[in-house]
């Protein structure tokens, strides 16, 4: 009898593993890194050859393009720059309009635009961005109206348009609270009905992605995974209409490495020791090409072209590389050079533009203030916060410690705490910002060995880390003595400023990081947590990152 049990226990185990673990991978947690390569390596060629003249559409056009610029695959930038052409001509042909009802059609197209790298805002002398302004026709054509407007928007951090004529101006608030709304009893979406749909959770995923630490967005999220969890086969794959299919696995596969979730670890996806790759693999044709259903003669296009992009997207997560959809730092693939999409040439690579994570942020004493807007879209990326959930206190001051943790959060720093100061103690909150601060060289302290952290920063003090921050930025800070006289002429106290901050204090007047309709500088006197974000703001402004 044991002998038996023995033997079917063993029996039983080689059927999970050949069910499992697909060919074109070694076991352990499935794969090897060299598979993945060489999965990419010829779909990518695949690719270029199958799709040689790609043209605006879901297939052989941007979902191509899209795998293909986020693949690290040799191509060639004048099959970029062919797209490119195709695009601009239907664009012209149709007077801008890619469709009258479909405006994931737009978003699509925006997607692939900023992931080569070029301006969606003027296609053939046509603004497409400025179709995503009018909420109402976002949305008619249901919930994929406002994932893909929201994933569009956030892919280069563009700021939503504001669209004559509409009747209702769309907001990123409008977007997730549209998409929020319609989560079901199981915490699943779906196009229609109350049967949650895989694909549609997973896209929801996605488009939520960049919210994902607000505590309301939380817990849609989580009750989404959990659904996706349950809808899970035992062989890893997904379903949609009771079909098993690649596409479905795709989009899971997509959400979860946007979501920073490993598929190959998380017990939640893996199920008879399968996970989502593993089942995506079952689809891949040797040679390149992915099938929609498991048993079809060979690739389909479709298929092909999302299974890539899913792969992609598992490839760039094992790199520790940014989602699939987050493209702010896209370079010009066209051929005409690959400047960044955002920010100056001689910025410091390691700045980067600050996505918004808290849409429609604001607080209850900013109303009717000339600095709202300026103060909300600070708040929204999280670089300057509240004093509480609804307070802002614009006249309040703020210390050396608070400002430098703002000034880190404006270039998108990565806060490390580094001793340099006996006075920052390694355990208070802002440690890793004034360790940060100093290493790109933001700050000094105010002595050798002390930095005042508690200290209320005054107007010269914050022209100087300003300043410094701009340098950072790509922008000239360099102005001569006759220049720097020129500009701080104009205020009766000029004389009071520190030798040291003068420089500094012109370049911020003459850029208006400091506003010239003052009277007098009063440089040792504390700035307000007002004057701060409109000192904060106009600096990213010039240097193109916000």
């Amino acid at each position: 009898m044991q002998k038996y049990v023995r033997a079917l226990a063993i029996f039983l185990l080689i059927c999970i593993i050949s069910q499992c673990t697909p060919t074109a991978f070694t076991a352990e947690t499935g794969r090897s890194s060299i598979s993945i390569e060489k999965a990419v390596e010829d779909t990518g060629a695949y690719l270029l050859k199958t799709v040689n003249n790609p043209q605006v559409g879901s297939i052989g056009g941007e979902w191509a393009v899209i795998g293909l610029a986020h693949s690290g695959c040799p191509v060639p930038p004048s099959w970029y720059e062919t797209y490119y052409r195709n695009l601009v001509a239907s664009v012209r042909k149709n007077d801008g309009i890619l469709h009258e009802k479909k405006y994931t059609e737009y978003s699509r197209v925006i997607l692939a635009l900023t992931v080569i790298g070029r301006d969606p805002t003027d296609v053939g002398g046509y603004n497409l961005l400025d179709k995503l302004g009018d909420y109402n026709k976002v949305i008619w054509q249901g919930i994929n109206g406002p994932i893909f407007a929201l994933i569009a928007l956030n892919s280069g951090n563009y700021q939503v348009p504001v669209c004559k004529g509409a009747e209702v101006q769309t907001t990123r608030k409008l977007l997730i609270d549209q998409i929020t709304s319609q989560q079901l009893p199981d915490g699943g979406f779906s196009l229609e009905g109350e049967t949650a749909d895989p694909d549609i959770t997973a896209m929801v995923l996605q488009a939520l992605a960049p919210y994902k630490e607000q505590i309301d967005i939380k817990a849609v999220i989580d009750r989404a995974l959990n659904c996706l969890s349950n809808l899970q086969n035992s062989d890893g794959g997904y379903s949609n209409n009771g079909l098993d299919n690649s596409e479905s696995t795709v989009q899971v596969l997509v959400s979860l490495t946007g979501l920073g979730i490993n598929p190959d670890t998380d017990t939640r996806f893996i199920k008879r020791g399968c996970s989502v790759v593993d089942n995506l693999m079952n689809f891949y044709v040797s040679g390149g090409g992915f099938k929609n259903a498991t048993d079809d003669a060979g690739p389909n296009g479709m298929a092909t072209e999302q299974g890539f992009y899913g792969l992609v997207a598992y490839k760039r997560f094992l790199n520790g590389k940014n989602g699939l959809y987050d493209m702010s730092y896209s370079t010009d693939l066209t051929g005409g050079g690959s400047s960044e999409k955002t920010g100056l040439p001689d910025k410091n690579p390691d700045v980067k533009r600050s996505p918004i994570i808290s849409p429609g942020k604001t607080f209850n004493d900013i109303a009717g203030s000339e600095s709202k807007e300026t103060i909300e879209a600070l708040a929204a990326r999280r670089i300057l916060n509240g004093v509480s959930n609804t307070s802002f206190e614009p006249g309040r001051t703020m210390t050396r410690a608070e400002f430098a943790a703002v000034v880190v959060r404006a270039l998108g720093l990565t806060p490390l705490a580094k001793p340099i100061f006996s006075d920052v103690m390694s355990a208070s909150w802002y440690a890793p910002y004034v360790g940060t601060a100093y290493t790109y060289g933001i700050i000094t302290g105010t002595s050798k060995y002390w930095f005042s952290p508690e200290n209320t920063i005054t107007r010269e003090q914050a022209a100087v880390m300003v300043t410094r921050a701009a340098r950072l930025c790509g922008m000239d800070i360099e102005m001569t003595n006759v220049e720097t006289r020129d500009v701080l002429a104009q205020f009766p106290d000029y004389m009071t400023s520190s030798t040291w901050a003068r420089g500094a204090l012109a370049f911020c007047y003459q850029n208006d990081i400091l506003s010239q309709k003052v009277v007098n500088i009063r440089p040792q006197e504390a700035v307000t947590r007002t004057e701060i974000a409109h000192m904060i703001y106009i600096m990213l402004q010039k240097a193109n990152l916000i």
